[in-house]
């Protein structure tokens, strides 16, 4: 299933949200309407917080099954209780739009060509996946133009068939190209979704819903 929402008036919900099996981080001033929607469609359980003092939870997060990385300058007295014993990465790097920077699953990440191969080893040994430097679709920031679960994968659609098929063998899962949003290549600040559920920005067209789901759900 999949349903449509905006988070503090945005479509571009990935930027505030980050979602994984079992939780869904978010700040603390998203609408009690949209977490309750996020809840029950994703079946997690929300933790609200600020990074570096901002809404940015999506774009400066990632997490999977094994870990959580966050950037140096967060707030270490501000951190909640995760769940599910998870490493926690405070990755100190100039690259630091970490949630834009790197796509997980509990397969394999990808990331930012920029990272340093220090930084590269400390994602590897956080997340506990096998990590690579690439591209997307010719885009540096893989986490903002692709959106990867247990299930399947989508990227923007400038993606190569050769590129989905090699991502589908590295994250193992179906990869497809789709947009968002009417019409926006950047399907991870449009998108936030695990294996139970979908949660895509309310601009999204029937069209894109429908690829969108038969992608991930």
């Amino acid at each position: 299933m999949v349903i449509k929402l905006s988070v503090l008036r945005s479509d571009f919900i990935g930027v505030y949200l980050r979602v994984a099996e079992d939780i869904v981080f978010a700040p603390p001033s998203i609408e009690d309407e949209s977490l309750e929607a996020l809840v029950k469609e994703l079946g997690v359980t929300p933790i609200l917080t600020l990074v570096n003092q901002t809404n940015l939870v999506g774009s400066l997060t990632t997490i999977n099954s094994n870990g959580m990385i966050l950037p140096v300058s967060y707030d270490t007295d501000m951190i909640p209780e995760i769940p599910g014993n998870r490493n926690i990465l405070f990755l100190k790097e100039k690259i630091n739009a970490i949630g834009n920077d790197i796509v997980t699953n509990d397969h394999g990440a990808m990331v930012h060509k920029g990272f340093t191969q220090s930084a590269v080893k400390k994602i590897e040994d956080a997340l506990g996946v096998e990590v690579v430097k690439g591209l997307i679709g010719e885009v540096k920031t893989v986490g903002s133009v692709s959106v990867v679960t247990s299930k399947g994968m989508i990227v923007t659609p400038d993606t190569t068939e050769e590129e989905r098929k090699e991502l589908s063998a590295f994250f193992k899962v179906p990869v497809k190209d789709a947009t968002a949003n009417f019409g926006s290549m950047y399907v991870g600040s449009s998108v936030v979704a695990n294996s139970k559920g979908v949660v895509v920005g309310n601009s999204s067209t029937p069209i894109e819903i429908g690829r969108i789901d038969d992608a991930l759900s």
